[in-house]
């Protein structure tokens, strides 16, 4: 464990050694953004509409005491969403398009040889493959968990009023209802924390394949069981300290 550990971290010390220009890094980033955040708005979208709606409808089910006011309901999905949906659960679907979309891409990379060819020209090849993906992760993660809120509430805004539960004006009261500004900035710093981690270790796994087809298959698995693992050990850890 501890010498996987060090090859990990020395992996990262690799990716900020003899580096490229900028303006190369520059380019790639714009690509990498397009394929880990662009490409993932679809998936995320629907996830987080229906998560939402499915939120409301639970808790109105649940909500058993004619004491609890039915604009409670938008309250605990305003909280839900963003303490946890919109940035935990959302990069728990994007390690598994992300991730191993990363993993693949290097590992297939490798077993083909074109990292041993980047290798003999001279380039750093973990710096000028890894670090634009890690570097568009942390940009575009927190972007998509922002955009994962609003749709899951907005989801729960549509279940809600749509089904009968409760009328708008409940809703939007409720998910006004004892607002704390900082928690806006929870799903924000989580979601960046988890897009390193998933680039990195998809990344690691990805670039140290060897073998054909089938290892780069298992590399793939391994990113993505290893990235929803970190990423809920992480959860509790950030759940402890921004709270």
């Amino acid at each position: 464990m501890l010498k996987l550990l060090g090859k990990f971290f020395i992996f990262l010390n690799e990716l900020f050694t003899r580096r490229e220009s900028a303006k190369v890094y520059w380019y790639r980033f714009l690509d990498e953004c397009i394929t880990i955040g662009i490409d993932s708005v679809l998936i995320i979208a629907i996830v987080a509409l229906f998560i939402g709606a499915v939120t409301c409808v639970q808790i109105f089910a649940n909500l058993v005491s004619p004491v609890i006011p039915l604009y409670i309901v938008g309250n605990i999905v305003r909280d839900m969403t963003l303490l946890e949906l919109s940035s935990t659960f959302m990069c728990v679907v994007l390690a598994g398009k992300v991730g191993s979309n990363i993993a693949g891409e290097l590992g297939t990379m490798r077993i083909t040889e074109q990292i041993d060819a980047l290798e003999v020209m001279g380039i750093n090849s973990a710096s000028y493959l890894v670090l634009p993906k890690l570097l568009a992760a942390v940009f575009t993660f927190p972007i998509l968990a922002i955009f994962s809120g609003f749709l899951g509430i907005f989801g729960g805004y549509l279940a809600g009023t749509l089904t009968g539960i409760l009328t708008p004006e409940q809703y939007i009261y409720g998910i006004r209802f004892s607002f704390i500004p900082y928690n806006l900035t929870i799903p924000i710093v989580k979601s960046a924390v988890f897009g390193f981690l998933i680039a990195t270790i998809s990344a690691y796994k990805g670039y140290h394949t060897r073998g054909g087809a089938l290892e780069v298959g298992k590399a793939s698995t391994a990113a993505v069981t290893n990235s929803c693992i970190a990423i809920l050990i992480a959860d509790y850890l950030l759940a402890e300290l921004l709270t």
